[in-house]
Formats: C-alpha cells, structure tokens, sequence
C-alpha cells in the first residue's frame, strides 16, 4: 500500500490544479495522505481536503509560524483534535537554522504541542533543524512527564538525536532527500532507523526526490522515495512497502486500516 504520510495540499503551489495533482497520486497507486497543519490559524484550509475518504489531516503550528500565537494552548489544540479527520498533532518543533520564531516562543509552542498529543494519544509530528541539543533535552524532559507518540518528520538531523529520540520510541520519516546525491549523511542515519518505526512523505510541494529534484513535489512520487528506502535498507520493494504500511499504521491509528 503506498502512503505519502506528509502532504501540504492546501499550499498556494497547488493553487491552480489541486484536484489534477489529487487524481496523479491516485493513479500513481497512493491510496492514503496525510495534509498537515502548518499553523492553527490555517486549520480550515487543512482540513477542508479531508473530507475526502484517502485524505487525513493534523492540527498544530510549524515552528516557523509559532510567533504568531505564542499563548497557543494545548486546550485548543486538543478542542481541535476531537474532529474525527485529525489524526495527529503538528508540525510541530523547533528550527534554529532560519529562526523565524524567536527559539523561546518555538520551545514554549511545541510544547504546548507536546500537552496536547499526551492527551489526546494522538502522535506527534515534529520538524526538528539544527536543534538537535535542544530538540533532544525536550523530548525526554517531556517525556518523562508522561509518555506520548512521536515522529521525527523528515529526519535529517543527526545520528544522536536520532537514538536519543528512538530511544523514546520515535518513528521516523524518510522524504525525497534520501534520494539526494550530496545526503549520504542522511543514508546513514536511516540505515540505523528502527526498522518497525520507518515511513515514507513527499513533504510536496518541497524536496522533490531524484529525477524530479528542482521542480514541485507531488504525492505521485512518493513511489521514488519508496525505492530509495529499500535500497539504503536493503529490502525488497515489497518488503519496503509491506513495512511502511505496517508502521504508518501503528502510528497513525486513528485511521482504520483497509
């Protein structure tokens, strides 16, 4: 079964042929998408094209955008979880590379994120950039405060907090970076990834894999970030897909398995 676990359908990119974009993924054999929240403010739109049966959607704020509620509570995102199409909490997280947040309101958001999945049960989705010290003294601060589920979106940082998060019981996703020829570092750490705990995004319309890498990313190509992963792995396409489905399951098990 393929699945592009992370999608932002709703990004202005897909303005002018959202519904043709839609219909490629299908066609391309993907039969389940997660469009994730990229802020609070913005759930409408998020949520909107999860009306439709292979669409699911998350609530939260990137920590790009976490500037602009710094009293965002986790009563509201868990208000906003009750909606039976959300099925996780995010994106969520701490970005040091562009801080576009100042990194105090991203720490005081993300963990208000952090609230809101413990109670809920709901994973969490979090984007984690040139953080890792501070990413990784959260996590299991919070952690210890009482358990939660978490996935290290679009894993990219290093090996270190890579364990320190598995060690919390983290899933990790692999995106079209896998694919780039400069991101052996990336290979690396995935082929240390818990082998139960991997699935695979587009993250579209960014990080388009190889051989569309510089053009729009779409859910139809998730099929090449399949590959990529069964081969830093070591796996069969099959068994690539077969563990995919298995994990997204166990994480996002609010959607019923077909």
């Amino acid at each position: 079964m393929l699945i592009d676990s992370h999608v932002n359908l709703h990004a202005p990119q897909f303005d002018e042929d959202r519904e043709a974009v839609i219909e490629r993924a299908r066609a391309a054999g993907v039969q389940l998408m997660v469009n994730i929240s990229d802020r609070v403010s913005n759930f409408a739109a998020v949520r909107a094209l999860a009306d439709r049966p292979d669409i699911w959607c998350t609530v939260g704020t990137h920590p790009h955008e976490a500037k602009e509620n710094p009293s965002l509570s986790s009563a509201t995102l868990v208000e906003l979880a009750a909606d039976p199409r959300v099925v996780g909490i995010g994106e969520c997280g701490l970005d040091f590379h562009y801080d576009l947040s100042p990194r105090d309101i991203q720490a005081k958001v993300f963990r208000a994120h952090v609230a809101a999945a413990r109670e809920t049960g709901l994973p969490l989705v979090i984007h984690t950039r040139e953080a890792d010290e501070a990413m990784g003294e959260i996590l299991e601060a919070e952690y210890a405060a009482g358990p939660f589920r978490l996935l290290m979106h679009c894993y990219t940082s290093g090996a270190d907090l890579a364990r320190r998060a598995a060690a919390l019981g983290a899933w990790f996703s692999v995106s079209g970076i896998a694919t780039f020829k400069a991101a052996e570092d990336v290979r690396a750490v995935i082929r240390d990834m818990p082998a139960g705990r991997i699935i695979v995004e587009t993250d579209c319309p960014y990080l388009a894999p190889v051989p569309y890498r510089g053009r729009r990313n779409e859910p139809a190509y998730i099929p090449h970030i399949l590959a990529k992963l069964a081969e830093v792995r070591g796996w069969s396409l099959d068994e690539a897909e077969a563990r995919t489905t298995d994990a997204f399951f166990d994480l996002f098990d609010r959607i019923p398995r077909p």
